[in-house]
C-alpha cells in the first residue's frame, strides 16, 4: 500500500509520498511513487501514484509519449487541465490494454493519482485522477488530496491547513500526517519523498528524500508524540452525574436520563442479583473518597 498527500496553497504546492509497495514478515518492497516532469522556466508537474505498481509504471511511461489530437503532449500543452486530460487518457489506455488480463488472474485494475504543478501563464493547480481516468481539481474549499492509506493522516490536515498556510507549515503538517500513518499502518514506510514548489518558480524549489536518519523527521516524530501526550494529560477528566448547577465541562448531568440498550438474557438464565447494580459515576467515586 502507500500514502501520498498533495496540498495546493496560495504560496505554491507541497507533495509527500512514502515508498513502500508491499509489507510482510519477510518481503518488503520499496519503490518511489513520486515523478517530476519539468522544463525549467516553462512548467513543473508532479505525479504521485497509489495502487498496483505495474499499472502505475505503465501509466508513467505512456503519459510521456501521448499526444492530443492537435499534436500537443504533456510537455507542450498550454494548461494543467490539458495535462491532466492526457494523464487520464493514459490511465484509460492502460486499462483497455491490461484490465481484462489482470481480471483473468483475479487482480483488480487499481490505481489512483495525485497530479499537480504549474505551467507558465497560469496558477498552480492540483488534481486527483481515478482508475477510470476521470479527475477532480482542488479548490479553496478542499486544498489537498490524499491517496492510499489516507485516514490516519487526515485529521491533522483538516485542523491545520488552509489556502493561507505557508509552504513550510504545510510541509511540517504533511510530515506529521505521514508520521501518524507510519505509526498506525505497516504497509506505509520510509524513505519518504518531500517536494515543495514555490508559485511562479517554474522549477522545483525544495526536495528531500527522508530516511530514518533524517534529524528533522526524527524531531517531528518524537516531539509530536510528546506534545500530544502533554495536551491529553492537560485535559480535564469527564464529570459524571453532576449536579444541575455544576458549571462547565460536564459530560453527564444528574438530571439526564441516559441508559444503555440492554439485551435480555434467554429464558432460564438468571442473574445472581435481583436487579442490575446502579451505574457508578466518577463524581460519586470522587465524593465517596472525600467522605
Amino acid at each position: 500500500m502507500t500514502y501520498c498527500v498533495g496540498m495546493r496553497l496560495n504560496a505554491g504546492l507541497v507533495f509527500l509520498s512514502d515508498s513502500r509497495t508491499n509489507a510482510g514478515v519477510d518481503q518488503v518492497g520499496t519503490f518511489r511513487k513520486m515523478s517530476v516532469f519539468e522544463l525549467a522556466g516553462d512548467r513543473t508537474m508532479v505525479m504521485m501514484t497509489a495502487g498496483n505498481l505495474s499499472i502505475s509504471q505503465s501509466i508513467r511511461q505512456l503519459v510521456t509519449e501521448l499526444k492530443t489530437e492537435d499534436g500537443h503532449s504533456i510537455w507542450t500543452v498550454p494548461s494543467m487541465y490539458e495535462a491532466a486530460r492526457i494523464l487520464g487518457e493514459a490511465v484509460r489506455q492502460v486499462h483497455e490494454r491490461d484490465a481484462k488480463g489482470l481480471a483473468d488472474f483475479g487482480i483488480e485494475f487499481n490505481v489512483s493519482i495525485i497530479f499537480g504543478g504549474q505551467i507558465k501563464g497560469e496558477r498552480c493547480r492540483l488534481f486527483q485522477i481515478y482508475s477510470a481516468g476521470n479527475f477532480i481539481e482542488s479548490h479553496d474549499e478542499n486544498t489537498y488530496f490524499q491517496i492510499g492509506e489516507a485516514k490516519y493522516g487526515k485529521p491533522i490536515i483538516d485542523r491545520v491547513v488552509s489556502p493561507a498556510t505557508s509552504l513550510d507549515d504545510a510541509a511540517k503538517c504533511a510530515l506529521i500526517s505521514m508520521d501518524s500513518t507510519l505509526r498506525s499502518n505497516v504497509s506505509v514506510g520510509l524513505p519518504l519523498d518531500l517536494l515543495v514548489y514555490e508559485s511562479d518558480k517554474l522549477a522545483v524549489s525544495h526536495f528531500v528524500t527522508i530516511d530514518e536518519r533524517n534529524e528533522y523527521f526524527q524531531m517531528i516524530r518524537n516531539t509530536w508524540g510528546q506534545q500530544l501526550k502533554t495536551v491529553f494529560e492537560g485535559l480535564e477528566t469527564p464529570l459524571w452525574n453532576a449536579a444541575p448547577e455544576t458549571p462547565g465541562n460536564v459530560l453527564h448531568s444528574a438530571n439526564t436520563n441516559s441508559k444503555p440498550v440492554r439485551v435480555a438474557p434467554p429464558s432460564g438464565v438468571t442473574a445472581p442479583l435481583a436487579s442490575p447494580l446502579p451505574l457508578q459515576t466518577l463524581s460519586q467515586q470522587f465524593h465517596d473518597g472525600q467522605q
